[in-house]
């Protein structure tokens, strides 16, 4: 059970879960008759995995790179970012790369604008690192349910938003994030309080600013 609460943390990791949640809008069939809402399904493929290729390196690539750093130089105790004083810095530096992804989404697209969610899963970002960033100062908050809370809360929108899209999509979202919720409660790395407040707030904020753009 102990090898697979790591495994399920380490699959699951909070900076993967966006990722995760582009690569399903991106390559898995959906059609909307809301334009502003519709999947990249029939996108060219090129311009597919160039939207995924930046998503992947701000949301991802950038991030690790930085705790990595910070962990070299003893900012940090662990990767993971077990010690609740030393989430400051990484939950800025998160807020910060999500911040230039969705900048640069603007910039980018200019007057090709892409399907409202693409925009508002940094601002998820945003706005989820900013109050976690506040309730770190209490409690140790789950960045794991922070992470599959951004997850559900996408495709619950994404989902809703499709005349054409499986649903088993989503439930499986809701089957992995339950997987690492429980991983987390398992490996004793929170308490109930900081896993299940984590993804509640996660699923709020994320639902709620995909909902307002739609």
């Amino acid at each position: 059970m102990k090898y697979f609460a790591h495994l399920f943390s380490w699959v699951f990791l909070p900076l993967f879960m966006p990722s995760y949640g582009i690569l399903i809008s991106l390559f898995v069939p959906a059609f909307s008759t809301n334009s502003r809402m519709t999947g990249l399904f029939f996108a060219p493929i090129e311009s597919k995995w160039a939207l995924f290729t930046i998503f992947f390196l701000f949301s991802v690539v950038a991030p690790g790179i930085s705790f990595i750093l910070l962990h070299r130089f003893k900012v940090i105790s662990t990767i993971d970012i077990e010690r609740q004083r030393e989430r400051s810095l990484p939950l800025i530096i998160m807020l910060v790369y999500s911040l230039v992804l969705f900048f640069l989404l603007l910039y980018k697209t200019g007057s090709a604008s892409l399907p409202r969610y693409y925009y508002a899963l940094p601002l998820s970002g945003v706005a989820v690192t900013s109050v976690f960033l506040l309730i770190n100062r209490w409690i140790k908050i789950s960045l794991h349910a922070a992470g599959a809370g951004i997850l559900v809360g996408f495709l619950a929108i994404y989902t809703a938003a499709q005349d054409q899209f499986s649903l088993w999509w989503f439930l499986g979202a809701l089957v992995a994030s339950g997987l690492t919720l429980s991983a987390r409660l398992y490996l004793q790395k929170h308490t109930p309080l900081e896993v299940y407040t984590g993804f509640a707030l996660a699923v709020l904020f994320t639902s709620s600013i995909h909902y307002y753009l739609a």
